[in-house]
């Protein structure tokens, strides 16, 4: 193979990394006008039930009155035409290959907007709770998150869908989808 053909593969495969990136990006773009649309809906009795809530808990095959955080982030990706798990059990939020960041560990890559965040709960002893990253600042102790099945307070049995400021240090994983 002459020089001449070594830098055509070299431009050609530098033109599908970048076209890549722009894919995801556009796809990301994407997933965030989605689950930012969703920001205030609300239950309708508080009994994880309402026209909006029962379609993002039909997306994972489940009827009303089922926790339906995991399955507001499962309906959103679904929206947007990303292929992810179908869950609406939030430890299945993380598998391994997915997984970019671990609180306290120093293998961490930065969460970006449309990333899924987990929050550990001692009384479940697993992720009981999970939401979309919307800004990670480096140079910040907070996040700002959306997430469904939440409150005003952050509780994970909660009425609607809002866009919450988190200290970093709830958050237990985040896994990357796109």
């Amino acid at each position: 193979m002459g020089k001449g053909s070594i830098v055509v593969y070299g431009v050609l495969l530098a033109c599908v990394f970048t076209c890549s990136s722009f894919l995801r990006a556009d796809i990301r773009q994407k997933v965030v006008g989605i689950y930012s649309a969703e920001i205030g809906v609300r239950e309708r009795t508080g009994n994880n039930d309402g026209e909006k809530v029962e379609m993002y808990l039909k997306s994972c095959g489940l009827k009303k009155g089922q926790p339906w955080c995991a399955a507001f982030v499962t309906w959103t990706f679904q929206q947007a035409g990303v292929e992810t798990v179908i869950s609406a059990y939030s430890p299945s939020w993380f598998p391994a290959k997915k997984v970019i960041y671990t609180h306290g560990s120093k293998q961490n890559l930065i969460p970006v907007q449309a990333d899924v965040f987990g929050i550990y709960f001692s009384s479940k002893g697993r992720i009981a709770h999970v939401g979309f990253i919307d800004q990670w600042a480096e140079n910040s102790s907070f996040c700002i998150t959306v997430e469904g099945n939440t409150n005003e307070a952050g509780s994970r049995e909660g009425d609607g869908v809002y866009r919450k400021r988190r200290l970093k240090k709830q958050i237990y994983k985040v896994s990357r989808w796109i």
